[in-house]
């Protein structure tokens, strides 16, 4: 047998070995089949691209249990002070998901603010670094190094200068471009700053597809802030892409008061795992309140053993009587989602999702195409936010439910990444998060039957299809 050969048979066997591993893994069909048929056709490009992005590392433990139970007990006792709380029966079902789910609780918080942009977001955020008196929290998929990024580390700096405590964990995939020294200058001021599991050769080559995606913000424990916003100039200046020229639209929510414990949680969490040092001091929770919003964050990963998150989309698009507002830049929803929303559809309920008009990454815009196409014939309304990008994610329900957080409306965000959300159950601030939709979508043009998007040209309609196959993977 030749060279040629024996190197092809030898690439059939591991390829045959690789589709047998993804098969075994019993994870959802689509996502199965969308991995055999990229190893079988392109096994050498497959299987490298299976090694990197496709590992399955849900049923692998990161944390033990009694490290998990020594993390979450100060978040419950802090629940437990709130009294005579009551948890509503109309919120109880999904409530109850995340705490049985993550240990997760619900806390009344005094306030909680809505920001849409940059221009508002950092000037508060570094007029909070600047009162803090005894720690910063801060967890951001990317910290980038330019003029902005350089202004929050200055901020924070000078805070460790003052003896303030202060953490940062930045994602090692995210912050690629961002050269070491950034960080290393941060470490030498007395930061401890730490990567979220850095992709070296071969260690870490599989768990390249499981990034830290939350934005968290914690400060002395009662300021803290969730969304979608990264620490970079283009959340201000916006992009020089000449498709995406406008604002950078997205959102952020500010919270202070009790709910700031399970921010808290989620981060003392998330750096035992970058650093295995345990902190449970008093000093990082604060005293819940007795009246306010309730609200319960939601975090899920590849570590846990069920996509938290988008179980609690699906609860909340199910519940829905009235109406669903969603808001993301990216549409590539999980089976269970899109058949939540477009059940919802069908019983009568006012589902609608806005996304940009132009996205920052082809073939996601390219492959989230044809389920745009699928989601207005099952009579869900599609808009497409012109000024700008939109990068928002959040969601309303029914004057009821809201969340906000990091979470995407597509495959990676639900199963791969570790995501973070807020959901709030109350009418009010439900009222709020309706308002910034609206507010969108008067800036928005809505898909409709007669628009060109639905009646793409055969190579088109192909195109859209052949990428959207590849939609469990990007």
């Amino acid at each position: 047998m030749s060279l040629i050969g024996l190197l092809y048979w030898l690439s059939r066997i591991i390829a045959i070995g690789a589709i047998i591993h993804v098969v075994l893994d019993n994870r959802q069909p689509a996502k199965t089949m969308a991995w055999a048929l990229v190893i079988y056709f392109v096994p050498y490009f497959g299987v490298i691209a299976y090694i990197f992005f496709g590992v399955n590392y849900r049923k692998e433990r990161y944390i033990s249990r009694r490290s998990m139970d020594m993390l979450t007990r100060r978040s419950m006792m802090e629940f437990i002070e709130q009294g005579q709380f009551q948890v509503p029966t109309a919120y109880k079902s999904i409530i109850d998901l995340f705490k049985n789910q993550s240990f997760s609780m619900p806390f009344i918080s005094k306030r909680m603010d809505i920001i849409t942009s940059g221009y508002e977001f950092f000037p508060q955020l570094l007029s909070d670094i600047s009162q803090a008196k005894s720690h910063i929290h801060l967890c951001m998929y990317i910290f980038e190094d330019d003029a902005l990024g350089r202004l929050v580390s200055d901020a924070l700096i000078d805070k460790a200068r003052q003896g303030v405590e202060v953490r940062v964990i930045y994602d090692d995939v995210g912050c690629w471009r961002v050269k070491k020294k950034f960080f290393e200058r941060m470490r030498q001021e007395g930061i401890d700053v730490e990567p979220f599991m850095p992709v070296h050769f071969p260690q870490f080559t599989a768990k390249a597809n499981y990034r830290n995606h939350r934005k968290i913000v914690v400060i002395d424990g009662v300021v803290g802030y969730v969304g979608g916003m990264n620490i970079a100039l283009r959340y201000v200046k916006g992009t020089k892409h000449k498709k995406q020229q406008g604002k950078w639209r997205d959102t952020m929510v500010r919270i202070e008061g009790g709910a700031v414990n399970a921010l808290q949680q989620a981060f003392l969490i998330d750096w035992y795992f970058v650093d295995r040092t345990l902190l449970s001091d008093r000093k990082y929770y604060t005293k819940p309140e007795a009246e306010g919003a309730l609200m319960q964050m939601a975090t899920s990963g590849p570590a846990s053993p069920y996509p938290e998150i988008m179980q609690g989309y699906v609860r909340a698009i199910l519940s829905a009587r009235k109406y669903v507002y969603i808001e993301t830049p990216y549409f590539l929803p999980t089976a269970s989602v899109f058949f939540a929303m477009k059940t919802a559809a069908a019983s009568g309920v006012d589902v609608r999702v806005m996304v940009p008009r132009h996205c920052d990454a082809h073939f996601v815009q390219w492959a989230s195409h044809s389920y745009l196409r699928e989601a207005v014939e099952a009579g869900i309304k599609v808009m497409l936010y012109e000024p700008g990008f939109l990068h928002s994610k959040l969601m309303v329900c029914d004057d009821a439910i809201s969340t906000c957080g990091s979470t995407n409306a597509d495959f990676r965000s639900f199963e791969n990444n570790f995501e973070a959300n807020m959901f709030f159950y109350d009418a009010a601030v439900a009222q709020r998060f309706k308002a910034v939709y609206l507010d969108d979508e008067a800036q928005s043009t809505a898909i409709t039957s007669q628009s060109a998007l639905m009646h793409p040209n055969i190579v088109r309609r192909l195109w859209d299809s052949l990428t959207r196959l590849l939609s469990p993977l990007l």
